[in-house]
């Protein structure tokens, strides 16, 4: 005959190693807070205190830790530090128990929430929700956390849709939301606009400046670290990156883009750049410029120049910032750039100037001179002294150059397009519910933004050119000598291009002027 006896159940640890039923019961507590603001975080600082204390007072439990995230989501954990934190000391075996406020500061994300309750349900690590009453290891529990978590998401949806309306109504408002305290050359008066800090605009402006010197990227961020200019963040060390997105960003001219990103969804608040998924609003002196629209434009182009730079073959080539002649000296035989070379011709060491094609290719057809940097450099001092030495003549020449290069028309005026897009906005807000005709006038919008664009760009390239030409005209009514030594930064603020062909070199100016030097 068969003689069964049963075997009492023990309490086991995340290790399987058995604890006496004496020993207290080591608990923890997770609190959250979603936002920062003044009332939230009240809040936070209330349930550490209230699990602190709840925890000490049962004599059965020991306080094992208590684990908060502040101002942090809970709809993933990627950056709950300390929810992540608590999941890895309850594997470690140092926690038997867990309290919370509710299923929607666990996770407002259904998955994550039955994810980790089951990992915890494995190592016999129940989660004891207050305020829905659930013990997450109880027959029901799981069905219950099912349930809640659900309506917890949901709600998670709701409000960030409800956010998403919100936003989109204050963009067709032209309102900006702009973290100042990352933002260089800004901060916020009283009523949260935005207003010059006349310090940090000097950098900016000192950026745009050596930019257009013939700086790189590299080299501002040198600069500036070396006299020790804290970026926007307040941080010492500066990125190529940080400085070109200064030198993209219109709202230095007074102007603001709004939604260059936008959210995928609401559960994995991932951010990415909106490459016309969503609408974007661009307001137009929406707050006071630290940059004019003219300097701004300049750098604008010469950003598109230094990446459109390649040679004859259509590779690409890196810019230069070294020396002022490096990206544009030009073989007028076969078309590619010159390079400066160390040259050691039968012992005989000199620094030349030579076409790219001759250095790299073996027996190339081009035959173009090979040309001493002292040669090359006192051919552009000699074409400068050539529009110095006949000022009067060239400022004339430079006043035609203007009015042929503005003719005459006049500006492209963009005020009908606007008033049509005005419009045509708000038809399409009427429609956007409806959901009628919505991408017939969608349509009608972006051609409409497209043939304003070309206006835009149409206008800036005449007020470059004519810029350019005024600058010149600036340099000669200043310039009371002539040229004595080369200059890098001369070469960088006068010169748009050299050519050397067939014994003669062609030094074109910005402004237009062309100067030929034997």
């Amino acid at each position: 005959m068969r003689n069964i006896s049963v075997i009492p159940a023990v309490k086991r640890k995340a290790n399987n190693v058995a604890v006496q039923k004496e020993e207290k019961l080591r608990v923890a507590a997770y609190c959250r807070v979603s936002t920062d603001n003044e009332e939230q975080l009240t809040s936070y600082e209330a349930q550490v205190e209230h699990y602190t204390q709840y925890i000490n007072a049962n004599p059965s439990w020991t306080l094992a830790g208590i684990y908060a995230d502040e101002a942090i989501s809970a709809c993933n954990t990627k950056k709950r530090l300390d929810f992540n934190r608590l999941i890895d000391d309850c594997e470690a075996g140092k926690i038997d128990y867990i309290i919370t406020k509710s299923v929607s500061r666990f996770a407002r994300n259904t998955m994550d929430c039955l994810k980790y309750t089951r990992l915890l349900r494995e190592k016999n690590i129940p989660v004891f929700f207050e305020k829905e009453n659930i013990d997450s290891t109880d027959s029901k529990g799981e069905l219950m956390l099912t349930i809640m978590a659900s309506l917890a998401q949901e709600e998670s949806r709701s409000t960030s849709e409800n956010v998403k309306i919100g936003n989109q109504y204050r963009y067709q408002k032209g309102e900006i939301q702009i973290n100042h305290t990352r933002f260089l050359g800004y901060t916020k008066d009283e009523n949260k606009r935005l207003v010059i800090d006349p310090e940090q605009a000097e950098v900016v402006k000192r950026i745009y400046c050596e930019y257009l010197q013939g700086a790189s990227l590299l080299d501002i961020c040198k600069s500036l670290m070396a006299d020790g200019i804290l970026t926007g963040a307040g941080k010492p060390k500066w990125r190529p990156e940080t400085v070109k997105k200064i030198l993209q960003n219109e709202k230095f001219i007074g102007d603001a883009r709004l939604q260059k990103t936008y959210t995928i969804d609401f559960l994995s608040k991932k951010r990415v750049v909106n490459n016309g998924i969503v609408p974007q609003y661009y307001v137009k002196n929406s707050h006071e410029a630290i940059i004019p629209q003219e300097l701004y434009l300049q750098v604008q182009e010469e950003l598109v120049r230094r990446t459109c730079l390649y040679d004859s073959k259509g590779s690409k080539r890196v810019y230069s910032s070294k020396y002022a002649l490096s990206s544009i000296v030009f073989c007028g035989e076969c078309g590619e750039i010159y390079r400066r070379v160390h040259w050691n011709n039968r012992g005989k060491k000199s620094v030349v100037w030579r076409c790219l094609s001759r250095l790299e290719e073996m027996g190339t057809a081009c035959s173009s001179d090979t040309i001493l940097e002292a040669d090359l450099q006192n051919a552009v001092i000699k074409a400068i002294n050539t529009v110095i030495a006949d000022r009067e003549g060239f400022i004339l020449k430079l006043s035609e150059n203007i009015r042929i290069a503005l003719g005459a028309e006049f500006d492209k005026d963009t005020g009908d397009i606007d008033a049509k897009l005005d419009e045509l906005q708000n038809e399409l807000v009427i429609l956007a519910s409806s959901g009628s005709d919505y991408e017939r006038v969608a349509n009608q919008i972006h051609e409409l933004r497209a043939e304003k664009q070309n206006a835009v760009e149409y206008n800036a390239r005449r007020q470059s050119k004519s810029q350019r030409i005024a600058d010149m005209t600036e340099f000669l009514e200043g310039q009371d000598c002539l040229v004595l030594e080369y200059s890098d930064s001369l070469t960088r603020q006068l010169v748009e291009k050299i050519s050397v062909d067939e014994g003669k070199i062609v030094v074109e100016f910005k402004s237009g002027v062309v100067v030929e030097v034997e």
